[in-house]
């Protein structure tokens, strides 16, 4: 049967460089002679004059359109009309995870090729078969399950690196559940991002995911924070986009991002990131495992080292509400989610109980 079917699955091309952005031609030629560009507002200019140079050399044509803020049905349809007008056969992708997935779902709904360029290292989406999203209210919505990885993904280490470092460090802290929600499946045996099931190799990609980030973390971070590139940033790049992509798409998912999801239904946490709030939701997983002592204060330090939220206090939550959280536990349980990727049956009050001991936890860690 085609769910017992194991399988590993990565973008074409993943590549890692220098100023790709002057040579984003040079990626998508292979693809199309026209390119529809979704940019985040703040590089629209940058990525139009430079990018837009190098398809005026190559004697392409392109457009760049500014990204909506949020990742809707709404905001897709509006760029696959336009796509549609402008005759374009080529998706690109720059900026951020949610405009990343905008760019990779227009591309699904256009049967058109897409290249990811993101200019934040904040999540692993670039990589993956899947947009993720959210109602316009900014609570998620669903999961849309794509047939294919992107093309292409350009990972330019001078965007990444001079971005502000706490996007970076997001990244690494959504890198950081990868190994442990893929484990987590692969103890089920239950269905990883392509509705498969979780691969060794997959496995193996998390684990490294999970010990390359552990090892030049730190180091990346304190670049980061100098705006320089070295070989540790390189290296925890290509974890916490490429490793921790591909390790949770073939791994599976479970409790961390099934709680991040229903977190997003929290107002007073919807400015926190992504990776910040699956921290949270390892955190909770871990409580939910009855996870060895060392293993948690592993990941409690290393929380700490590199500068993440560690309580909820920490990421921004206003007041704990019973009936918030409750709803965050319901959801999080919601069928469909990925908290059926447990490797033993978990229900909302399991949850709702474990967020508790979570937060306690990283409240005694936390000086």
């Amino acid at each position: 049967m085609k769910r017992s079917v194991k399988s590993v699955t990565s973008p074409k091309k993943f590549i890692v460089g220098h100023h790709l952005l002057n040579e984003l031609s040079t990626y998508t030629t292979t693809y199309g002679d026209h390119a529809y560009v979704i940019c985040d507002e703040f590089i629209l200019d940058r990525a139009a004059k430079e990018a837009g140079q190098s398809f005026e050399e190559a004697g392409q044509q392109s457009e760049f359109v500014k990204f909506n803020l949020q990742i809707t049905q709404e905001e897709i349809d509006r760029h696959c009309e336009a796509v549609k007008k402008s005759g374009a056969n080529v998706i690109v992708g720059i900026g951020g995870g949610k405009t990343l997935d905008t760019a990779k779902a227009t591309a699904y709904y256009a049967h058109l090729p897409v290249v990811i360029f993101p200019t934040i290292a904040s999540t692993d989406a670039p990589c993956t078969a899947l947009s993720v999203i959210y109602k316009t209210d900014g609570s998620f919505d669903r999961y849309l399950f794509l047939p294919t990885n992107p093309d292409v993904v350009l990972a330019d280490t001078s965007i990444l690196a001079s971005a502000p470092t706490r996007f970076f460090v997001a990244g690494i802290g959504d890198a950081l559940a990868t190994y442990f929600e893929a484990r987590a499946c692969y103890q089920k045996n239950g269905d990883n991002l392509v509705n498969l099931k979780p691969s060794l190799a997959g496995l193996g990609i998390a684990k490294m995911c999970y010990d390359t980030v552990l090892e030049y973390g730190l180091q990346a971070k304190i670049a980061v924070d100098h705006k320089v590139s070295t070989p540790a940033v390189e290296k925890t790049i290509e974890a916490t986009i490429y490793l921790s992509g591909v390790g949770a798409e073939s791994g599976g998912l479970a409790a961390a991002h099934a709680i991040h999801n229903g977190m997003t239904a929290v107002p007073s946490l919807h400015h926190a990131q992504h990776g910040e709030k699956v921290v949270f939701g390892l955190l909770t997983q871990l409580v939910l495992e009855s996870a060895p002592k060392e293993e948690v204060e592993t990941v409690i330090n290393f929380i700490k080292e590199v500068g993440l939220p560690l309580t909820l206090k920490d990421l921004g939550l206003d007041q704990f509400r019973e009936e918030e959280w409750r709803k965050v536990a319901e959801d999080a349980c919601a069928e469909g989610d990925t908290m059926g990727n447990m490797p033993h049956p978990v229900t909302p009050d399991d949850v709702y109980q474990a967020i508790i001991a979570a937060n306690a936890l990283a409240e005694y860690y936390h000086n």
